[in-house]
Order: C-alpha cells, then sequence, then structure tokens
C-alpha cells in the first residue's frame, strides 16, 4: 500500500510499511552488488599488501553506499551482518572459512567493525529521512503558493470552485467531485475526471450519504474514515463552518490509502479554497454596500438638483401665467407673444429634463431595451432639428455628411435624443451667432458623428469630468445654472450602450466638439 501522488521521495507511512513487508529484490540486489564490489576491491588490497585496517574500511563504506541506495533500516543492519562475515571468510586466518584463529584479536575487530557498521547505517537513514522531509516541506509550500495564486487569479465563487477541483484533480492524480454549498444543500457538482474514473463512482447511496454527513457536520467522511466507511470516495468540509462553504469528494484509487501527509495537503489545500471563497464572499458584500452608497447618494442628489433647479422655470411659468391673468386686458400683443414664449421655452425645458430622468434611470437599472436597425443618418439628424429648443434660431446651423445614403445600426429614437441634448447644450453654452455644424463620415466599421460649436469652449479640467452625472460646466450665460448635468451624461450611457464611444476635443480656432461613434452599416444590403 501507498499513496497515489507524484511527489518525490517516499513519506513515513510507506517506510513503516517497507519494514514489515517482504525484502524488495531490486534493494537487496543493490546490497548484494555493493558488498561484492566491496569483496573484490578488499581482495586487490590484500593481494596488493594492504594492511586489513584499509579493507575494513572498504566494507564500512559499502554499508555507507549500501544506507544511500536502499530504503529502509533493514538492508544497513543486512550489509552490517554481511560484512563481517565476508571479512572473516575472506581475510581472516584461517582463509575461506568462518573460523579464526586469534580469537581475541578478530573478536575484537569483529565486534568494532560491526557497531560501526550500524552507527554508519543508522545515521545515514537518519540524514536521509531529514532529506526527504525538508523535501516533502518545500513540495508542500510549493503546491500552497501556487494553489494560492490561482484561486487569487479566479474571479467570482464558480471560477474559484472550479479552480480548486482542477488542482486537487492533479496533484491527488484522482477524480475530484467538488459540491458548492447554497442555502444549506448541496448544489450541482462540479466534476474532474482523471483516468478512467467516471462520474458514477460518487453516486452510490453510501457516497450520497458520506456528502450529507459531511454538509451536516463538517469534517470527513467516507473512506477511510469511521463516518461512512463503506462509501468508495473519500469526502471533505471546504472550511470549518458548519455547513461548509462546499464538499469536495476525491475518489481514491483502490488499494491505496492517504498517509497523515497526504491528509494535511488535502485539507492545507481546501483551506486555502475556504479562503478564497470568504474573500470573494466580503468581496461581493463590500462592493454591494458600496453599490447602495454610491445609489443613496445619487438619490440624495437628484432630489436635492431637481428641488433647486426645477424652481427656477416653475416660479417662471407661474409668475408669467398670472401676469396674464391678471392683466391681460393692459398688456400689447408684443408683450403677451414674450410671455407666452418664456411660458412655452420653460415648458419645453422642464418636459426634455423629464425625458432625460427617465431615459437615464431606465439605462442605469437594465431596463432599457434597444431596438437596433439601420437608419440613415440624414433622416434622424433631421427629426433632431425639429425638435431643438427655440434659441437654435439665434446660431448659424449647417449639416455636412460624407453622402446622403450614410446608414449607422442605432434605436434611433435614443440617438435622435442624443443630437437634441448635444445641440441644445452647445446653443446653451454659446453666444448668440456661434455657428454650430453637424457632420458625419464613414471610419472602417463605424460612422463617426462630430457637433462642432465656434463658442468660447471647455476648459481642459471640465472636459475630463463633462460626462459624469450632475456635473455642469460653468457659463457667463444666465441659462448655464438650469441644468441637472443629465443630459450628456445620457449621451455616454446611450452610446455606450451602442457599442460606441463619445468624447469631446477643442476645436479651431476655438469652441468645441463633440463627437460620437456608432456600427456602420451598408447600403447595398438594403437596396
Amino acid at each position: 500500500m501507498g499513496n497515489w501522488w507524484q511527489r518525490p521521495g517516499p513519506m513515513p507511512g510507506n517506510e513503516r510499511l517497507r519494514e514489515v513487508l517482504p525484502l524488495s529484490c531490486r534493494d537487496l540486489a543493490k546490497t548484494v552488488g555493493i558488498l561484492l564490489a566491496a569483496s573484490l576491491i578488499g581482495l586487490l588490497f590484500y593481494h596488493a599488501g594492504i594492511t586489513e585496517a584499509n579493507i575494513v574500511t572498504m566494507y564500512l563504506l559499502a554499508v555507507l553506499c549500501t544506507a544511500l541506495a536502499t530504503n529502509g533500516r533493514l538492508y544497513g543492519i543486512l550489509a552490517s551482518v554481511a560484512s563481517v562475515l565476508v571479512f572473516n571468510y575472506l581475510f581472516t586466518v584461517p582463509r575461506f572459512t568462518l573460523k579464526f584463529n586469534d580469537v581475541s584479536r578478530y573478536s575484537v575487530t569483529f565486534l568494532v567493525m560491526f557497531i560501526a557498521a550500524c552507527i554508519t547505517s543508522t545515521l545515514t537513514m537518519r540524514v536521509k529521512a531529514q532529506a526527504r522531509q525538508a523535501t516533502r516541506k518545500a513540495y508542500r509550500s510549493e503546491l500552497l503558493l501556487k494553489t494560492s495564486q490561482a484561486l487569487q487569479r479566479a474571479e467570482g465563487e464558480a471560477q474559484i470552485l472550479c479552480v480548486a477541483a482542477e488542482h486537487l484533480s492533479k496533484l491527488l492524480r484522482a477524480s475530484v467531485l467538488l459540491y458548492p454549498v447554497a442555502g444549506g444543500a448541496l448544489q450541482e457538482p462540479l466534476f474532474c475526471p482523471f483516468g478512467a474514473d467516471g462520474r458514477p463512482r460518487f453516486a452510490s447511496p453510501a457516497d450520497q450519504r458520506a456528502a450529507a454527513a459531511v454538509l451536516e457536520h463538517g469534517g470527513q467522511a467516507g473512506a477511510f474514515t469511521n463516518v461512512c466507511p463503506g462509501a468508495g470516495c473519500l469526502y471533505m468540509a471546504v472550511g470549518a463552518g458548519v455547513p461548509p462553504r462546499a464538499v469536495a469528494g476525491v475518489a481514491v484509487p483502490a488499494g491505496h490509502s492517504p498517509d497523515a501527509f497526504d491528509r494535511n495537503l488535502m485539507e492545507a489545500l481546501l483551506n486555502e479554497c475556504a479562503l478564497a471563497l470568504e474573500k470573494e464572499r466580503i468581496g461581493r458584500e463590500k462592493a454591494g454596500i458600496e453599490l447602495r452608497a454610491q445609489q443613496e447618494q445619487l438619490r440624495s442628489n437628484l432630489l436635492r438638483t431637481i428641488s433647486h433647479d426645477l424652481r427656477t422655470p416653475l416660479t417662471s411659468i407661474s409668475g408669467n401665467a398670472g401676469v396674464l391673468l391678471q392683466n391681460s386686458s393692459v398688456l400689447g400683443e408684443a408683450q403677451k407673444r414674450r410671455l407666452y414664449m418664456d411660458i412655452s421655452d420653460d415648458s419645453l425645458w422642464l418636459i426634455q429634463l423629464v425625458e432625460n430622468l427617465f431615459s437615464i434611470t431606465r439605462l442605469e437599472n437594465g431596463a432599457l431595451n434597444l431596438r437596433l436597425q439601420p437608419e440613415l443618418l440624414e433622416e434622424v439628424i433631421g427629426e433632431a432639428l425639429q425638435h431643438l429648443n427655440r434659441r437654435c434660431s439665434e446660431h448659424p446651423l449647417s449639416v455636412q455628411l460624407e453622402g446622403d445614403l450614410l446608414m449607422a445600426k442605432m434605436d434611433s429614437r435614443l440617438i435622435t435624443q442624443v443630437f437634441i441634448n448635444i445641440v441644445n447644450n452647445a446653443v446653451k453654452y454659446t453666444p448668440p451667432g456661434a455657428g454650430i455644424t453637424i457632420s458625419a463620415r464613414r471610419e472602417g466599421g463605424m460612422v463617426r458623428v462630430e457637433i462642432a460649436d465656434t463658442g468660447p469652449g471647455i476648459p481642459e479640467q471640465a472636459r475630463a469630468k463633462l460626462f459624469d452625472m450632475f456635473f455642469t460646466a460653468g457659463s457667463a450665460g444666465g441659462d448655464a445654472r438650469r441644468g441637472l448635468g443629465l443630459g450628456l451624461a445620457l449621451c455616454r450611457s446611450i452610446v455606450e450602450a451602442h457599442g460606441g464611444s463619445i468624447g469631446v476635443r477643442p476645436n479651431q480656432p476655438h469652441g468645441s466638439v463633440f463627437f460620437f461613434t456608432l456600427q456602420a452599416e451598408d447600403v447595398e444590403h438594403y437596396e
């Protein structure tokens, strides 16, 4: 019996087993070969007239080599006894017998030789055991480091469990089944096969009971345990809590038993998995808390900004309507028309504000379904120009398209709103008489749309925040304070939902250029 891992050197459990098992023919052959080589060299020394002390040293060296080349103390002891007997047989008088004439002399020699050989063998085996132990510790540390790095790179609970199952399967050289735990119950498991082992091996009633026992009580169950020992697989908890974060099942190969090192390493790997799962859970909860905090901050900013910015147009509408009601008979037609136009402008501003709020709320909540269709840019721009602010008449506006049949894939209703928001923004922040140009051209697989004005431009520090929600750039005009900073933020959300990009750059010699891209469509496909 032995472990099924690919790792350097035998483990302590296997060493104890070897001491009670029959002799290994391979190690026995090594022992005989080393003693034979030492005897041949000893004979050469004897015929060369070299003293017996040097020949004894050769046999001590043979015992040392035997201890290094074989596994287990038994071979060192056999080499020690055999070296004394062979030395007596070959080099003591009378030669080639186990008798010796000088009893007092050779008795001490044989005793010292045997004790020295045993000590040499024992020390050598101890050094080998320490070297194996150091190798195992280094191997364990390397495995845990690699597994920890892989788990840290994993994103999400499912990927963490998948990485853990793959590493367990590779390291154990056995099939692994990993049950996620949710709501106190085992979920659909992840299966990592190895060799011919199939998933049905984990499906026996005894294995199901073992997995349920680990879920209920934690710890270990199944094969090689006292809990459901009839199961064919070993089940272990991932995490110390009850219920655990997951339950891992290992299909232990038949006839093999994991020793203490195996179990410790498996527990360490599963603990790494549990730590990664806990870290992912904490990160997910932290992200949820941050999201809720951002939503609360957004709601607070929205309510505060709306209550502040709605006051001005509502006060204007109420005041102008009151003037018309109370003084209609004394007002001239020109004065009445001016009041009517102010009421209309404020109403249109409120309508646009509500439309932006409604659209951006649906985009943020993911409730807005895009209806993407090929559309002519010329028609979409024409539709947008019909809904522009009345003050657009104070600005020269021109449209320059690369061709009359320039098409892009879009939701025309939303892109129309993008044009309205950007052009109205240019009107609001540029003085009367500043020209506005809308242009579009094909760039590879995209259509690039630009809206340029010749106003004072946007400061560099403001351009980076221009598409953020609730950000408004300063302006000398009185209307600059009227705005929630939602229009451009909505434009960015709409364009990015279409798979495009949006930005702003300075215009030459002065002014700003807003640009965005959309996926182009070929005209010939629709002829």
